[in-house]
Order: structure tokens, then sequence, then C-alpha cells
């Protein structure tokens, strides 16, 4: 019988136990180079001129932790105590194009099963998969439903490889791009070729995403917006008006503009730095207005003995504006090595809302594409991750408040610093089995608890 002692080493040792011995596994099951080119990235071929689009993901990622010290815990964190969780994520996509310039999408999604400590008690939580309100269910909802219309504006046409998100084959070098519907803003905004899929890549949430990035969203990771993009030969721009939720990280859209919104802005740079060698850096900022609380004035409540614990949630005040800046940036060294980066900042003074609470954020990573074993579709990747918070925000956990995420009943803040790893190896098709471990050192910015291992799997198919 498994015990905890034994279960969580023996899942440790499997890890990279996997880890090693993929690349050989892989190269024994397929000796010949041309096979494994030759294999498509999904279980179903896919026309490349069909004006209809039909395709599938599912994403199932088992998670796990032993017993980790710890001084304390409140009502908000991560487990000290030995747990696992399974979460599954499937989404149908669907598009129509209606002329050479023109496409609708439609996605449904399924979200269930449920993540360590139901995604409590890290700012950066380990599967960005989990739906933190567990009490949604796993009903199928729309996930995304936009119109999209390109006018050329010179250049030539270029080939355009057609994704879920977009099936258009052809995009004129300028152009200007609008779309409008339910969205997701990490579609388009502090996209990172080598960190943003948490399919295929990392799954930590700031990993996949600026932590600092309070991007608007629902519960489940999606907007109703309008968004505007410019593209030239070597630069872009893109900006999105969005919905706000009406509570932090709540599950239901405020559709007032004047009362609550989001304001998302890009600029992408595509200079030509070493040649056949891609270089993207990304400058963002974004403008929040929603009924937020004020740190400050939860503590001050608190320290005045108006209230017996600080409480974020009694000083919301309609209007209030979060604002911040990043900072995204990718390299290639080689054919199969890139790195990457990203700062963000934001001011901290008010309520985290939409997506984590993380105020600062410094991220640098890289990954590697095994084509030296003859897998030209697996990857090594690896990242690190320091989250901080403001002042105010520290003091405010520090007396016992609860934000959306976090609340240990104390707080000796540090730095929650996490390093992520996964090796992603490519089965057949469109089937992808990854082995992935993370580390973080004081989880939920806690210095009395952890540090904590998080070992993981994820299976993945592309349909």
């Amino acid at each position: 019988m498994l015990t905890t002692r034994t279960f969580f080493p023996s899942l440790f040792l499997a890890f990279i136990v996997s880890c090693l011995s993929a690349p050989l596994w892989s190269q024994a099951q397929d000796d010949g180079k041309q096979a494994e080119d030759a294999a498509p990235p999904t279980v179903f071929p896919h026309s490349a001129t069909a004006r209809w689009w039909v395709s599938g993901q599912i994403n199932v990622v088992f998670q796990a932790h032993p017993d980790f010290h710890a001084l304390y815990s409140g009502p908000n964190s991560l487990s000290a105590r030995a747990e696992h969780a399974t979460s599954r994520v499937l989404t149908l996509y669907t598009g129509y194009q209606l002329s050479k310039h023109t496409e609708a999408l439609f996605d449904l999604e399924s979200a269930g099963g449920r993540g360590i400590s139901d995604a409590l008690g890290m700012a950066g939580f380990t599967n960005v998969d989990v739906v933190r309100n567990p009490s949604l269910g796993s009903k199928p909802y729309i996930a995304r439903a936009m119109l999209h219309q390109v006018f050329a504006l010179g250049g030539k046409d270029e080939d355009s490889e057609r994704t879920p998100i977009s099936i258009l084959t052809k995009l004129p070098e300028r152009r200007l791009e609008l779309r409008a519907g339910k969205v997701s803003l990490a579609d388009y905004f502090d996209v990172n070729s080598v960190g943003t899929d948490s399919h295929l890549q990392f799954l930590n949430w700031t990993a996949v995403n600026n932590g600092a990035y309070d991007y608007a969203a629902d519960t489940r990771g999606y907007t109703v917006a309008a968004m505007a993009e410019y593209h030239d030969h070597n630069w872009s721009t893109r900006f999105a008006e969005a919905l706000m939720p009406k509570v932090a990280n709540g599950p239901n859209l405020d559709f007032n503009l004047l009362r609550a919104r989001s304001e998302n802005i890009e600029l992408e740079f595509r200079p030509e730095l070493q040649k056949d060698k891609k270089t993207v850096i990304r400058l963002l900022s974004f403008i929040n207005h929603a009924n937020m609380g004020s740190y400050h004035e939860a503590v001050q409540a608190f320290l005045s003995g108006a209230e017996q614990q600080p409480d974020i949630t009694a000083h919301r005040k309609q209007g209030r504006i979060k604002y911040g800046f990043g900072l995204n940036a990718e390299q290639e060294i080689s054919k199969t090595v890139r790195v990457f980066g990203r700062l963000g900042w934001n001011e901290g003074q008010n309520e985290s809302f939409a997506y984590t609470e993380v105020d600062q954020v410094v991220e640098v990573g890289a990954d590697w594409r095994l084509d030296r074993w003859r897998r030209s579709n697996d990857k090594l990747g690896i990242a690190f991750i320091t989250n901080g918070i403001s002042r105010w925000h520290q003091l405010y956990l520090a007396l016992g408040g609860d934000g959306f995420l976090l609340g240990d009943g104390r707080l000796t803040y540090g730095r929650e610093d996490i390093v992520e790893t996964y090796y992603n190896a490519h089965l057949w098709r469109g089937v992808y089995f990854s082995p992935e471990l993370q580390w973080a050192a004081h989880p939920g910015y806690n210095r009395d608890r952890g540090p904590v291992i998080v070992p993981g799997l994820r299976l993945h198919v592309e349909l």
C-alpha cells in the first residue's frame, strides 16, 4: 500500500527517469527521421483551403506535492499536507471563412477536475488550466465567439498558418485587423512563443503570462472585447477595450463601460539583430477601471479598531483604477534553442482583481528542441520566476486579510520564487506527454511556509 512517504519519492523518481529516458525511448520507437518529420501535428488532418474549420483539444494535468514545512496555515493557504489533484480542459474549435479577409470563430469548452488546494495559496499557481471557482462545475460554456475582419493597407500577401484562433490563409504585409466578441486577451497580449502555450510548454500562472498583468477576464479567463491591430513588416501595435468582472475574479462581467472597463495597448517590434534569428520585443500597458478595494483603506480601518479583520471587500469603490506595464522579449539563439523573459509592474495599491495577486514579476527562461535525438517535435524547457507585492498588499496579508487567492492568517514577507521545468514528448500525431516539475520558495510570499515541490504529468491531445 502506497503511503505519502513512499508515493511522492516514487513520483519524483518517475519524473526524473521519464525526462532522461523519453528521448531515447522515442528514438527507439522510430529510428527514421523522415517518419518523424512526416507526422502531422494533430490526430486528424485539417484542410488548408476549406472555408470551415473544426478541431479540438484535450489537456489533462495531474499534480501533487508532499508534506512541506509550515509554521501556520490560514483559510487561503496552500495545504501543508500531501495532496494530489487532476484537472482537464476540453475545447471544440469551429470557424468559418466568410470572405478572403473575414472570418467568424466559435469555441465551446469544458473545464473539470480541480487543482491542488483548489488553486489557493500561491500567486504563481502551479496549473493555469484550473478554474479557481470549483462550484462552476464542468458544464460546457462558450469560450470564444468573435468576428475578425482584415483590411489590406499595402504590401504583398503572405502565407498565414491556420490555427484554431484564425483560419485565414493569406494576410497582407501591411494591414489593419478588427476583432469583436468574446475573447481571451491572453491570446493576443503578452504572447510569447517560448512561454505562453500551457498545452505544450509551461503550466504555472506566472510562467505562461506576466503575473503583474491583471488582464480583464472572468473566472474562466475570458471577456467581451473590441480589438484593433496594425501590422507592418517589422512592427505591430494592438489595442483592446474589454469588460471587467463585477467582483474580483468573479464569473460575471460588468457591461456598463461607464462604470467598469479595461484598456490594453501593446507595441511589438521585430528587429533583425542577427541574421536568420528571430527577435521579438513587446511593450505592454493596461488600465483597469472597476469596483476595487484599497489595501491602504482596509489596513487603516483595522488598525483604527473599526474592523476585527482587514477586509478588502468592505472598501471597494466604483471607478478605482489599477494600471501597470510589462516587457516581453524572446530571442532565437540557434535553430533549436530560444530564450525569453518578462518584466511586469502594477501600482499595487488597489485590489488584485482579475488574474492573480502579483504586483511585480521577473521571469527568464529557455527551451530546447531535441533535433539532436531526431525528435524535432520534442522540447525541454525551464523558467525562473520571482513574484512580489506592494508594501500595503504585504501589510494587508500580514494583519490577517484575505485576497481571492492568498491568506495565511499571518505573513513574514519574502518574494515568491518559482522554478519550472518540463519535457514535452511527441508520442504520435497529435498526442503529447509531458512530465514536469515545479519548485517554489515562500508560497504566498510567506517565509514561514515552504519550500514546496510539485511534480506533475500532462497528457495533451490535438484533434
